[in-house]
């Protein structure tokens, strides 16, 4: 099968949807499939589409689905789709309306759809490989790592903000890599680096540096304020580092409800004591490492392609039995 992937993010980006894209691009040859990964649809010839994001990629959708209405589509809905994008976009709604099945990163997610697509969409968990021989990013600190692109939305210098209202004795230091569109936002970070003596901007980093840098620190910290289902928390569980996330639905649906580290979106104070309370209180991190070493088993990488075989066999098997109607 000659499958397209539509993902808008930038081609040369190594964090948020163009990995996802990447990642599925290889499933899906390793099943045997011919890919493309596309930032536009074109015109191009193919017979299943994948689309990651309705919002942003409707427009290819609905291209697709005019020029080639006997071939299905596969529309993925990401945290600012269902959170905050598609309730206000009549053409994201009529792309979602028109493919053959959506996907959803975590349960809570389908939740919020209305219940006539719940119907046609499937849950699939984003998987990572673990990474192989992790160094420690620094041996003398307790490292905490902050990965992703650098967007309002990610909240992302809540972490370094925390930072600054730990104890003296605290050893922790806060790593960050990601890149950015908003130039005042890279501006903020680069400042942010020079006067905060326990945070570090990394910028954009390249993609096996981002695994090295997750796997070798003690925590990993996601302060978003929308999320569909955070790749980072798959690649932090299966390298067994623990995590602390904003209580949102799309990192409760990864985590659970009673996961222990969760602390309130925008919440500095209480970031801050729950970094310091994993630095010096043992048994709340192995708590922690205990919950994510539990949830590791879902995001394996034979778990979502095992799904994704699934759910191309089911829609191919939908569109030749309507074909015979």
């Amino acid at each position: 099968m000659r499958i397209q992937i539509i993902c808008t993010a930038s081609p040369i980006s190594v964090y948020g949807d163009r990995v996802t894209a990447l990642r599925w691009s290889e499933i899906f040859r390793d099943m045997g499939h011919a890919v493309e990964v596309a930032q536009h649809y074109g015109g191009t010839i193919c017979d299943l589409m994948v689309a990651l994001n309705a919002y942003r990629c409707a427009d290819a959708v609905l291209q697709f689905r005019k020029r080639h209405p006997e071939k299905p589509s596969i529309v993925a809905l990401t945290g600012t789709d269902i959170y905050r994008d598609v309730a206000h976009s009549p053409k994201a709604q009529e792309a979602m309306e028109v493919a053959d099945r959506l996907v959803v990163f975590q349960p809570l997610a389908a939740q919020v759809l209305p219940e006539h697509l719940r119907k046609k969409t499937r849950l699939i968990y984003q998987s990572a490989e673990q990474t192989r021989d992790p160094t420690p990013v620094d041996r003398n600190a307790f490292v905490v790592a902050v990965v992703g692109h650098l967007r309002q939305d990610k909240d992302p210098l809540r972490t370094a903000a925390a930072s600054r209202l730990l104890p003296e004795t605290s050893k922790i230091r806060v790593f960050q890599a990601g890149d950015a569109d908003d130039g005042d936002l890279v501006y903020q970070a680069r400042q942010e680096a020079l006067t905060n003596r326990r945070y570090r901007y990394l910028g954009s980093i390249p993609r096996w540096k981002v695994r090295q840098l997750i796997a070798g620190s003690n925590l990993l910290v996601l302060s978003s304020l929308i999320e569909g289902g955070a790749s980072v928390i798959s690649e932090a569980v299966v390298d067994y580092v623990p995590v602390l996330a904003t209580r949102i639905p799309g990192n409760v649906g990864l985590l659970g409800e009673d996961y222990p580290g969760y602390f309130e979106p925008g919440d500095t104070e209480g970031l801050a004591r729950l970094m310091y309370r994993a630095e010096t209180d043992p048994d709340f991190y192995q708590a922690l490492k205990t919950r994510c070493a539990l949830l590791a088993r879902q995001f394996r990488p034979e778990q979502e392609e095992k799904a994704w075989a699934q759910l191309i066999k089911e829609v191919a098997k939908a569109r030749r039995s309507a074909a015979k109607t």
